[in-house]
């Protein structure tokens, strides 16, 4: 096995294709398609399933990938290393997060410090940030809590109570405080499992004998936020991602209390990377700062 052959699979299987990856090593496509075939005859393991209109990862080849991208990304850090004195941080960090509520200020922070840096946001729930951290489709994940493991690192942003919250007008303004057994007389609309918010509500649920029962199932807090707004029901959210939304209002509780812990997360072996240093330092220096 030679590095340019796990070079040449890298590159077929980042760009989906021999001519793709070809143009990108500024090489032949028949010089890309010998090293790949030579890895695979000295491995004696098919890596790409090959069709007359497109080239695909088997199952073998797929778990390579997941190895060349570290192998490639060690490859980016000694580069880093080499060129830290001189060069700019500049590329893409990707992030996955329930809300960017809980680090607008480090994102502010961050992207007044290293304006070439494409920062790409999308939504998920912990299970969600999890997976997407370990398939290397993430540099940053944001999101509860969930079981230590030595391939994550996690630091705490902030630690907020988890607050039910209804359409206004659903209950009368001057409404007592109620007991959790007396809400769940009413519909529930839940986030989807694999959600923090959702896990938490149930176990203390558990721990006290009530038994709350969604009537309408959602993917994502804003899905969430807009039936309950309109008024189908009632649901949890954190305090910090309630926001400032007039078509709500949070409920009232007797006897409760429920926190989540927000944490931020990135793969151990990947922390040393330039651009996930870089945005950890933005974290830290804003902590006590408040989200914008």
């Amino acid at each position: 096995m030679r590095y340019s052959q796990l070079r040449a699979f890298h590159f077929v299987a980042v760009y989906g294709g021999f001519s793709r990856a070809a143009e990108a090593m500024f090489l032949t496509q028949p010089a890309i398609s010998d090293q790949v075939r030579k890895l695979e005859q000295s491995s004696d393991v098919l890596l790409f399933s090959r069709t007359r209109k497109r080239v695909q990862l088997t199952g073998a080849g797929r778990q390579l990938l997941l190895l060349t991208k570290q192998l490639f990304e060690i490859e980016e850090k000694i580069d880093d290393y080499l060129d830290e004195a001189r060069a700019e941080v500049e590329g893409v960090l990707r992030i996955i997060a329930g809300s960017v509520d809980h680090f607008s200020a480090a994102l502010a922070d961050f992207r007044n410090e290293y304006p070439k840096v494409l920062v790409s946001l999308k939504s998920g729930n912990t299970n969600d940030v999890l997976n997407a951290l370990r398939n290397y489709q993430v540099e940053i994940g944001v999101g509860g809590l969930f079981e230590k493991t030595r391939d994550i690192q996690s630091i705490s942003l902030d630690k907020t109570p988890i607050v039910p919250f209804a359409a206004r007008g659903m209950f009368p303004e001057d409404q007592k405080p109620l007991s959790l057994k007396e809400l769940s007389k009413y519909p529930l609309v839940a986030r989807e499992t694999g959600s923090k918010t959702r896990e938490l509500i149930q176990d203390y649920c558990q721990s006290i004998g009530v038994t709350l029962v969604p009537t309408i199932e959602a993917e994502g807090r804003e899905t969430v936020r807009e039936i309950v707004a309109s008024g189908a029901g009632y649901g949890f959210v954190s305090r910090a991602e309630f926001g400032h939304d007039s078509r709500i209002v949070e409920i009232p509780l007797d006897k409760y209390d429920v926190f989540i812990d927000e944490k931020l997360h990135v793969l151990t072996q990947r922390k040393d990377l330039r651009v996930i240093r870089s945005f950890l330092a933005s974290v830290e220096r804003t902590k006590n700062r408040p989200a914008i």
